[in-house]
């Protein structure tokens, strides 16, 4: 954005209010209170527009004055991918699932989440190839589902990587302590005051933040040849582990293959879908990519097929070297080695683990900053936050930001609880891309036709209403088949439709979706199905964060995101070759607003 003189307004938070909110609704009390008089009509405009790929690549850059710089290949793509998933789900919560939800099905737990993250991850490529921006499915919703929608998901999208950060830190601090021969929560100070939950105060974690906000900013390249190199060496220890932990595998741990049932294999599957949401931080690295194309489906696919195999071998040896309920929760596969008499090997096991966390701690930091970069370019978050730095080329502002929030989470906030809440964040993000994709393919404005259009939108319905129903009867034990077949027939009829009788609107220019409906449809059906296995208590906090979303978005997201698209509009109506910015708003309607 210019300032006056046409000088470029430096986008560094400081502390006065136009720094934060600069737009003209917040001009003055007066202004502002006529921005709200307006709310009912503005929410209208936000929900039925929908921003365009040209707008997201070019525009929205624009708004954060310097450009990132472009020099990942698929080879990096594919050791962030790494990074970012491989040590979360294998030193964070395998332990756990495979003693309180799975036992030695864990590794069922794990092909479950893992073909829900795949597909997922082809849904993602399409829009990664075509949309390389920085926002990741903050910038796919806004193209297809519009302002309203994009908003609620970049909220859970910035909640999820704030709880990943938190629960990754904590568990560093974990396999630290088992490195200096110490109780997993030895380095925790337990504040007595606080609820249970949030009482053992863990500064170490706090301290592992700090040392990867400042790599985060510095620069993406050597932060991605760091992440190469730990991450080799964490393929090593894994590779060290499995081996080892092998020559003391004991198959009478697995006579009781499955204690907690069918349930509990899902009920793990849920939360083991934590261990895969890195990928999508890679999405957001497209921005920075030499050749988006090539370069991001083989980055995505390839890390996510290494990621899948490496978990479930791991799993396999956890369960297979000790009797579930013996399993450590906080630090399984350390303890694990010292139970079979190899105290040494839990230092290896350590190291590896805290390899393989930093470099997931470093990834998750990347992508964070970037979803809040492209949320801040819309001016739904503070626009100072959507400043890259000349000189390193990194988003500085939204990288310390996010850091900030995961430090104060992270220093207060149990493992268990960070987890659940992760999952619901995830899989309800996940399944918004999908339905994006299946909006991609079969809607266009000027191309589909009325009768394809309302087709369309009563097909997909559809499906995720006869979805929902499956996971509702799952959540309440129903034990009856006949439910879930009525439900399944009908979210076959209903995806089979679609593919029979709406025909597609666009095709992708460069890299496609296969099997679409299906594909997409299936992804859905998934990640709602897994939703239906987490707890009541965290769909509970679930709601609590997504009313306070809506609260802040009426209040103030709404009317500066307001703004900024109209000023946006008309610059781009007075310049030498006019187009729209978003579909669903003319120029006579601008004039109007």
């Amino acid at each position: 954005m210019e300032g006056e003189g046409g000088t470029v307004r430096r986008r560094l938070c400081g502390f006065r209010k136009d720094d934060f909110l600069p737009e003209e609704s917040f001009k003055s009390w007066e202004n502002y209170a006529k921005a709200l008089g307006q709310t009912g009509s503005r929410f209208k405009d936000r929900l039925l527009a929908r921003s365009l790929d040209s707008i997201e690549l070019n525009e929205m850059k624009a708004e954060s004055q310097h450009e990132m710089k472009k020099n990942l290949t698929w080879w990096d793509l594919i050791w962030l991918g790494v990074g970012a998933v491989v040590g979360t789900g294998i030193f964070v919560l395998t332990g756990q699932e495979a003693k309180m939800d799975a036992g030695p099905a864990v590794v069922l737990s794990y092909v479950v989440s893992g073909v829900s993250a795949m597909l997922s991850v082809f849904c993602y490529t399409e829009f990664a190839v075509e949309i390389p921006a920085a926002g990741g499915s903050f910038a796919y919703l806004r193209v297809e589902m519009g302002d309203f929608v994009a908003f609620i998901a970049a909220g859970n999208i910035i909640f999820e990587y704030v709880v990943a950060g938190a629960a990754v830190s904590r568990s560093w601090s974990s396999y630290l302590a088992t490195l200096f021969n110490h109780s997993s929560n030895d380095f925790r100070i337990i504040a007595h005051n606080l609820p249970e939950d949030f009482n053992q105060l863990d500064p170490i974690a706090v301290g592992i933040i700090i040392v990867v906000c400042i790599a985060a900013i510095f620069s993406t390249k050597q932060s991605s040849r760091f992440n190469y190199v730990a991450s080799v060496i964490h393929i090593g220890v894994i590779v060290f582990i499995i081996v080892a932990g092998l020559t003391h595998a004991d198959v009478k741990n697995y006579s009781d293959f499955a204690p907690f049932g069918t349930h509990g294999i899902f009920k793990a599957s849920a939360v083991l879908f934590f261990a895969y949401v890195g990928f999508d931080a890679v999405s957001t690295m497209a921005e920075e990519t030499k050749n988006p194309a090539r370069d991001i489906p083989i980055g995505l696919i390839g890390s996510m097929v290494l990621a899948t195999v490496a978990y479930c071998l791991m799993a396999v040896t956890l369960c297979l070297m000790q009797p579930y309920a013996d399993i450590d929760a906080n630090a399984p596969f350390s303890m694990a080695f010292k139970a079979a008499g190899m105290d040494w090997a839990k230092y290896i096991v350590a190291l590896g683990a805290l390899k393989g966390m930093t470099s997931v701690l470093l990834v998750s930091a990347m992508g964070q900053a970037r979803y809040l970069t492209h949320i801040a370019r819309t001016h739904m978050a503070p626009p100072c936050l959507g400043y890259v730095n000349q000189r390193f080329g990194t988003p500085i502002n939204a990288t310390i930001v996010m850091l900030l929030a995961t430090a104060v989470i992270a220093f207060f906030t149990n493992l268990n609880i960070l987890a659940n809440l992760l999952s619901i964040s995830t899989l309800f993000i996940f399944m918004l891309v999908a339905v994006a994709l299946l909006i991609r393919r079969y809607y266009v404005t000027g191309v589909t036709s009325s009768k394809h259009q309302t087709l369309f939108i009563i097909l997909t319905l559809v499906i995720i209403v006869s979805s929902v129903a499956i996971s509702v009867l799952w959540a309440m034990e129903v034990e009856s088949c006949i439910p879930y077949l009525i439900a399944t027939i009908v979210w076959f009829l209903s995806t089979l439709g679609l593919r029979v009788f709406v025909p597609q609107a666009r095709n992708p220019k460069l890299w496609g979706v296969p099997l679409v409906p299906w594909l997409p449809a299936v992804s859905i059906l998934i990640n709602i199905f897994l939703l239906g296995s987490i707890d009541a208590a965290s769909f509970i906090r679930f709601a609590v964060w997504t009313t306070g979303l809506l609260v802040y978005y009426l209040l103030f997201g709404l009317h500066a995101s307001y703004d900024a698209a109209m000023e946006t509009n008309e610059r781009m109506a007075n310049a030498a070759k006019p187009q729209k910015m978003e579909e669903g708003l003319t120029k006579p309607e601008m004039e109007q607003t």
